[in-house]
């Protein structure tokens, strides 16, 4: 059934058709809107499930854990500033092989205090254990919450999800949305069946303390259950293609690249003005496309790999950067592409919420054709001098 929705109200209302058990949040702005309305749900008995109300964001996702390691489905969901109170945590869940659910309203990490977007929060737990799914619009963060649960709760993976949209521009817009019946969403995600759990008859431990001779396995382990999810999330997006017409079986997405001489490489809610723009630049001439990243964690290097095989250059607008070396996505599209000897070119963009514009991206791929990257695009003049 397709509605205009908020955002927010749209991954809210597909939680709770994933029949959470346990939900335990904080609120923080620009998150809000989610667990106000699955609060909603809980109280006026629209879904069954245990709200939890909270101090804090470390203490929100330390009562998910605690749920999930009891065998309950589970979820939550933060931003910016909550996500780096819950990082002890999330390492905790992904250790523990817990598959909790997370969703993270992207927006700018402080000091200084900034309450708008950039994708810096979820980046920074990227070396987690975590996996990470970025939303290009609110149709898709709708749908990736579904993904992520089938993902995550997939017995050869057993590990949480940060489901990533970009805070305001998706999480307060409102847009055409196709709401999933309780029906659909049964059909596509089971109940949870828990791989293990605590239990007195039949006990068990999470997480105890390791020394130097195991540790190493148990991080081993959580690399290469992350790594089977690049087989397991196409899968899960085939199943829901078939049932909803919906296709995410790419780890990546291309957008114009059949011809590409220039890709720009990009994720979250700026996909959309970057296809716009491309449009304009191809109707003047230029030969431009867009590989979009939807999973960050684990990274798909081989898909990207592929689908930039036949371009000449290469220029990734990055919403983070890694202080002191360059932006996250370059630094694993550079991995990616090692020895190919396609220059890819970095520009750190967006950040705090700064608006980027068709003509900001045009003149990126001016900056590119000219060699001219690995700088961040938009500075103030008087940053500068």
């Amino acid at each position: 059934m397709l509605e205009i929705t908020e955002g927010s109200l749209a991954v809210a209302d597909a939680v709770g058709k994933c029949r959470p058990q346990v939900i335990a949040a904080y609120p923080i702005t620009p998150q809000t809107h989610i667990v106000e309305a699955l609060a909603d749900m809980v109280a006026n008995c629209t879904i069954d499930a245990e709200y939890i109300t909270v101090e804090s964001e470390f203490s929100a996702l330390s009562a998910c854990l605690g749920a999930s390691a009891a065998g309950s489905r589970v979820y939550s969901a933060t931003t910016s500033q909550g996500l780096a109170l819950m990082f002890e945590v999330c390492f905790n869940c992904a250790g523990m092989r817990l598959p909790v659910v997370m969703t993270i309203a992207n927006r700018a990490l402080g000091a200084p205090l900034s309450i708008w977007n950039d994708q810096q929060d979820s980046i920074s737990l990227r070396d987690s254990g975590w996996l990470q799914f970025y939303a290009e619009d609110n149709q898709e963060a709708t749908d990736l919450h579904y993904l992520a649960y089938r993902v995550s709760e997939d017995h050869n993976i057993l590990l949480p999800s940060f489901v990533c949209f970009d805070g305001f521009i998706l999480s307060h817009t409102y847009e055409p949305v196709d709401i999933l019946t309780q029906e659909e969403a049964d059909r596509y995600l089971p109940r949870f069946t828990p791989f293990q759990r605590l239990d007195a008859e039949d006990p068990i431990s999470f997480g105890l303390f390791a020394a130097p001779d195991y540790y190493m396995e148990f991080r081993y382990e959580i690399d290469q259950a992350a790594k089977k999810a690049l087989s397991v999330f196409p899968k899960a997006g085939r199943e829901f293609a078939e049932l909803f017409g919906r296709d995410y079986s790419g780890l990546v997405e291309s957008y114009r690249m059949e011809d590409a001489d220039c890709a720009l490489v990009a994720m979250g809610s700026l996909c959309g003005t970057v296809k716009d723009a491309i449009d304009e630049l191809r109707d003047a001439g230029n030969k431009v496309g867009l590989l979009k990243i939807r999973t960050f964690r684990p990274f798909p290097a081989d898909e990207v790999k592929k689908a930039l095989s036949g371009v000449s250059r290469v220029a990734v607008l990055d919403k983070n950067i890694s202080l002191g070396s360059k932006g996250a996505v370059a630094l694993e599209v550079r991995d990616a592409l090692y020895g190919s000897q396609i220059p890819v070119h970095d520009y750190i963009i967006g950040l705090g919420g700064r608006d980027v514009r068709k003509k900001d991206i045009a003149r990126v791929v001016s900056l590119a054709g000219e060699g001219k990257g690995d700088l961040y695009y938009g500075l103030r003049e008087e940053v500068l001098k």
